[in-house]
């Protein structure tokens, strides 16, 4: 059987060069340089199956910050570094706002949705979702209320494994959220900090938050966790490239049966939402106003049932997945740089003054203060954090900020062109996918002073003010940067202050910070891999 299929794909990508040759290309347009491919594969030998990203920058230091790649069969537009992903993302407007076909989002969601969508279909769902978060209060007060409430509740799961009884000093909402306190200094799962942030993004999707023993919480977690695995494994990889492959090889079967799970539940909280306000009367979640809006004056059908869903779907999945994600590797990253933390470095035997790792990871502090230094002293013991003490918490502010640049979440998501583009000096045919490298955007060392460390200094000039820097782009820019921007900031502010607020984050016991492993797990997004921490309330 293997035989059989390596001489199909022989025969194949001998038939693929022979018609490629036949053509004659339009002497108009200009490809930048690139490795020459070989038959069928393309440059896929060259790529890391794990790490993509850092071999397509690899490849950049040979051929330039805009160069091509051959996918398989897909011809592809590297861009590399800050300057030519700005000048693509942001100067050619409307032309670079479309994704590709890729295979395994049309089985999903059919062209429909959010953040895989083209063309009339994309517009009007993020037009709408733009609409409707603001309405919803996203980025105001209220919302920040809802944030500290989600916070009181993640801080009682703490706390049952492990410290003072209930919550302290702190007033942080309705006592429901509290556990039962188990003995003192108990490790608890690095991925139940993603609790809160899906909790919050389920809560505006669904007008509730659910128990985080709920059977449909529980659930619905699991299978995202389950279908983020499955879309960064190296068989799905190889369905995007090879489709009819991947087809025949049924590869694509188990990320469709968990899509079609996670599918039932979101159609059962949508029908128990069916009929949510009067026509015309203020929604009260995302999905109400979808039911409203289906209900209304819509006769391309742009939200008929299955795009509604769609577009549920999309906001379930990069709602509860980024944000979760980059929260667990903030704490595990003040863990493990007890320096950055706070006054735990010195506690713990490690001196002040440096952000503790390996020899290679060492870097002096910049400004002043440590998060939570600087949290007692601008907060005290007794006041939560609002999103408006951004301003006078510089030191927090540019710990989180590095948090983000350092980890990359999100490598690289493709656009395409949706005509024919002039874009650095070459003419690239409509249709063709453009990959904008976060990845080297965030560790672009003519940007960044020491990229490949994690460095708060980055963000903070030489009085300890926060800096901001027009390189820090976790979530994109231009005409698709990310829609839930503003919301996923404020969240990861508010629950990181609370948290560092509250707790001193260290390794579990017998283990150094030096030995916590911030390799990422393989998934769609670079998440961090398992780990137990232990959470010890201060002062």
């Amino acid at each position: 059987m293997a035989l059989l299929l390596l001489g199909l794909l022989v025969l194949l990508g001998l038939w693929g060069l022979l018609r490629a040759s036949a053509r004659s290309p339009s002497p108009a347009l200009r490809w930048p340089p690139g490795p020459r491919p070989l038959p069928l594969l393309g440059n896929l030998h060259l790529l890391s199956v794990s790490q993509q990203d850092r071999s397509l920058m690899e490849l950049s230091k040979r051929y330039g910050p805009m160069f091509t790649v051959h996918l398989g069969c897909q011809k592809t537009v590297v861009l590399s570094g800050y300057e030519a992903v700005r000048e693509a993302l942001v100067g050619t407007g409307q032309e670079l706002a479309d994704r590709p076909p890729i295979p395994i989002f049309q089985l999903i969601q059919q062209g429909g949705g959010i953040f895989f969508s083209s063309g009339a279909r994309w517009r009007a769902a993020r037009q709408f979702t733009v609409r409707v978060l603001h309405s919803l209060g996203v980025g105001q007060a209220p919302m920040a209320d809802k944030v500290l409430q989600e916070l009181a509740c993640l801080m009682g799961q703490l706390d049952s494994y492990g410290g003072e009884q209930g919550l302290g000093h702190l007033s942080l909402g309705s006592p429901a959220c509290l556990r039962p306190v188990s003995p003192a200094g108990r490790p608890f799962p690095l991925d139940l900090l993603g609790w809160a942030p899906s909790n919050i993004t389920f809560a505006l999707l669904f007008g509730q938050r659910f128990d985080y023993q709920d059977t449909m919480f529980v659930s619905l977690l699991g299978l995202i966790d389950e279908v983020m695995v499955l879309l960064g494994s190296p068989s799905l990889q190889l369905f995007n490239i090879y489709p009819w492959l991947g087809t025949l090889l049924q590869l694509h079967r188990p990320v469709l049966r968990k899509i079609e799970e996670v599918r039932v539940i979101l159609r059962t909280l949508l029908q128990a939402r069916a009929s949510p306000t009067p026509q015309g009367g203020p929604a009260q979640s995302f999905v109400d106003a979808l039911i409203q809006q289906g209900q209304g004056d819509d006769q391309e059908g742009l939200f008929a049932e299955d795009n509604a869903v769609a577009c549920v779907l999309d906001m379930v999945m990069a709602g509860t997945e980024t944000t979760s994600a980059t929260l667990q590797w903030a704490i595990l990253l003040m863990a493990k740089y007890p320096g950055v933390q706070g006054e735990a470095s010195h506690v713990a035997g490690y001196p002040q003054g440096k952000v503790m790792g390996s020899s290679s990871d060492m870097v002096p502090l910049s400004g002043t203060g440590r998060v939570q230094e600087e949290l007692g002293h601008v907060l005290g013991p007794g006041r939560l954090p609002r999103p408006e003490d951004q301003r006078v918490l510089p030191y927090t502010n540019a710990v989180l900020h590095e948090v983000q640049r350092y980890i990359t979440l999100l490598p690289h998501v493709p656009r395409c062109t949706a005509a024919d583009t002039q874009l650095g000096g070459y003419l690239l045919p409509k249709g063709t996918p453009v990959i904008p490298l976060l990845t080297s955007v965030l560790l672009d060392k003519t940007q960044w002073e020491t990229p490949d460390q994690f460095n708060p200094g980055h963000f903070l000039d030489a009085d300890g003010h926060f800096v901001k820097r027009a390189a820090f782009l976790p979530f994109s820019t231009g005409r698709r940067v990310c829609v839930g921007e503003s919301l996923a900031r404020m969240e990861l502010f508010l629950l990181f202050a609370g948290l560092l607020q509250r707790y001193r984050l260290l390794p579990p016991p017998g283990i150094s910070p030096t030995a916590l492993d911030t390799t990422p797990a393989p998934a769609f997004t670079m998440r961090p891999r398992a780990h137990t921490l232990r959470a010890v309330p201060w002062p």
